[in-house]
Parts: C-alpha cells; sequence; structure tokens
C-alpha cells in the first residue's frame, strides 16, 4: 500500500513536473519577448512580400526561440497563402503569438503622415510615397487625371486646395482611392464654418483663398507679417478702376518662378516677365488658376484674417530680414525698390 502510495506521488510529481515544463517552453516560445529591442520596431508588408521575405523582415528584430515560435505558427495557420499587407509594430513585451495574430488578422498601426507644403504635384507624390506603401507614380498620376480630380470636386490646377498640411494618422497601405476621400474628408472638415464665412465675405472661395495663401507663403516665412502681406494682394485683387477695369495685376514674382519652374531665382528680371503662362501674374489679372504650392495652415488664416489696410506696394526689405516695405503709390514703391536693389548688387546677388 505504501509502495502504491510513494508511486503515485511519483507519477504526480512528474505529471506536475512535465506541465511546469511544458508551461515554461510554451512560455519562451509563444509569450516571452519578441523582439531584442526595448524600442517599438516596425515591419513594412507590401503586396511583393511572400513568407521568406515576410521572415527576413522580421528576423532581425527577433530573438531566437521567439522567432521560431513565429515560424511555427505560421507554417500551421496557412499564413503563407494570406499575407496581409501593412505596417505591424513589434512593442516590447510583445510575444511571438500576438505578433502572429496582429499579421494575420491585418491588425497594423496607422502612420502619422504630415501633409508637406511643397510647390509641385511630382514634390508631393513623391513626399507622399515616403511615408505610404502608394508609389509616387500612382499618386502623380491620379493628381494629374482630370477624370479623378472632377470626383473629388477640383481639376488638375486646383487638385492640390485639397490637402491641408496637417497631421494625420492614415494606414500605411492605404489605396490610392480611400487616400483621396480621406483628404476630402478632412479638407471639408478644416473648411467649417468660420473660415467659409469669412470667405464669403471677402467674396472669394476656398480654392481661391488657398490660392492667394500659396503666394502669400512663398513671399514670407514670417507668419506675423502674412496677413499683413494678404492684405495687400487682396487690395490689389479688389482694385476697380479706370487704369485697372479687370483689377490690379498681382504682379507676384513668386508666380513667375512657378511659371519657369525656377524656384531657385533670387531675382525677377524684365525678361522674364514675358513668359506665357496662365500662372503670370504679371500679365494676367486676378489670381492664377491654382495654387503654386501647398499653402501653411498659417498662410490660409493669414488670408482669412488680413490686415485691412490701403497698400498696394511692397519689397523686401534691404537688410534681408525676410520682412517687406510697404507703399500705398508707385512713386514710394520705386524708391523702396531702389534700396533693395542696391542692397542686392552690393551682396553680388543676381
Amino acid at each position: 500500500m505504501k509502495k502504491k502510495k510513494t508511486t503515485s506521488k511519483f507519477y504526480l510529481y512528474g505529471a506536475i513536473g512535465c506541465i511546469a515544463v511544458i508551461a515554461i517552453v510554451g512560455y519562451l516560445y509563444c509569450f516571452s519577448s519578441f523582439s531584442k529591442s526595448s524600442e517599438t520596431k516596425y515591419v513594412y508588408i507590401d503586396a511583393d512580400d511572400n513568407i521568406d521575405s515576410v521572415y527576413n523582415k522580421v528576423q532581425p528584430i527577433a530573438k531566437s526561440i521567439p522567432m521560431q515560435a513565429f515560424r511555427t505558427l505560421t507554417l500551421h495557420s496557412g499564413y503563407a497563402d494570406h499575407i496581409r499587407t501593412g505596417r505591424y509594430a513589434i512593442h516590447p513585451g510583445d510575444g511571438a503569438l500576438k505578433v502572429w495574430r496582429h499579421m494575420k488578422n491585418g491588425l497594423q498601426e496607422p502612420v502619422n503622415l504630415t501633409i508637406p507644403s511643397v510647390r509641385t504635384i511630382d514634390k508631393l507624390a513623391v513626399e507622399l510615397s515616403k511615408k505610404l506603401m502608394l508609389d509616387s507614380t500612382e499618386i502623380k498620376k491620379a493628381l494629374t487625371d482630370e477624370a479623378v480630380c472632377e470626383k473629388m470636386g477640383y481639376d488638375t490646377a486646383t487638385i492640390a486646395c485639397m490637402f491641408i498640411p496637417n497631421t494625420y494618422d492614415i494606414y500605411w497601405n492605404v489605396s490610392i482611392e480611400k487616400f483621396l476621400e480621406r483628404m476630402k474628408k478632412e479638407s471639408d472638415k478644416f473648411w467649417n464654418f468660420e473660415r467659409t464665412e469669412k470667405a464669403k465675405t471677402m467674396k472669394l472661395t476656398p480654392n481661391q483663398v488657398i490660392t492667394l495663401a500659396s503666394i502669400v507663403d512663398e513671399e514670407t516665412a514670417n507668419n506675423g507679417e502674412k496677413p499683413m502681406i494678404a492684405g495687400m494682394y487682396y487690395n490689389r485683387l479688389m482694385l476697380r478702376n479706370a487704369e485697372y477695369p479687370e483689377g490690379m495685376p498681382l504682379q507676384a514674382d513668386p508666380t513667375i518662378k512657378f511659371a519657369w519652374k525656377r524656384f531657385e531665382l533670387k531675382r525677377i528680371y524684365n525678361n522674364l516677365l514675358y513668359i506665357k503662362s496662365p500662372y503670370n501674374t504679371y500679365k494676367n489679372p486676378g489670381l492664377p488658376p491654382g495654387p503654386i504650392r501647398i499653402p501653411s495652415v498659417a498662410g490660409i488664416d493669414a488670408v482669412l484674417n488680413h490686415v485691412k489696410h490701403e497698400y498696394l506696394y511692397m519689397c523686401a526689405k534691404e537688410d534681408f530680414s525676410g520682412t517687406h516695405n510697404f507703399a500705398r503709390t508707385y512713386q514710394e514703391h520705386l524708391q523702396n525698390a531702389a534700396k533693395y536693389s542696391k542692397a542686392l548688387n552690393e551682396r553680388g546677388i543676381k
């Protein structure tokens, strides 16, 4: 009888020991920290990935035993036949089971996408492609397609107006259609009742406000001066008299740079003013057909909250402070321009 009890205890303790070993191994295998790093790491799975390339992307992050567990889980779950694209976070402390489950079910983590304040659609496409799975060629093709732009409520000249340069949480593998829909939704949200009413008071559409803001942003990086510059350009835009029955030309140098696609120019000479382009605001009255860059929120709000004054002219200050001298008359303006031209010549700036 005593022998039977001893044998029973032996088997019991043995079973407990086996269970403990299995639990420890199972924990190490599936639940122990997957990552070697104390920081969150990200794995980007795109449409071209297969199971081997997935392993190659995960391997540098993983510890040895959890990596074996990950391989086992993917092997026996059919994951290789149903790889899901996305940006997957591997946090410190995440186990192989959690990493596998997230990747298998497409539980990805969004990116913080900041819309850049760039000058051209080409540049916008390139910058967006750095943060999204979308290729720059695919983005550019959509943004230069009249049918796509029309569907969003714009044309190829005004589509840049849809992009408000804030930061958004968005999935890395978003399709071009969903991405554009999201940007349209964010634009509609930006143009709230207050901003829309201010634009109406100015007798401008949101697209016109953004176009004017793009010129203001090109004129200065000084946010404090932007409402003053916006007020000057608005005065020109609204001026109607015998000399300017269609409104005074904006004569904005940044639009000449845009027309020539020569953004490096420091000085605008007379020979550059004759380019045949709808963006030449020396030749064409009113606003150009669309923005010459994606303006900042500060630039947009500077137009909506422009300073009301009587200035019609401005010229960069001769101290190169990035601010401007303003003038009511052309004669005053010529004096300011002469001072600035002299300063440029003294510095050898051409």
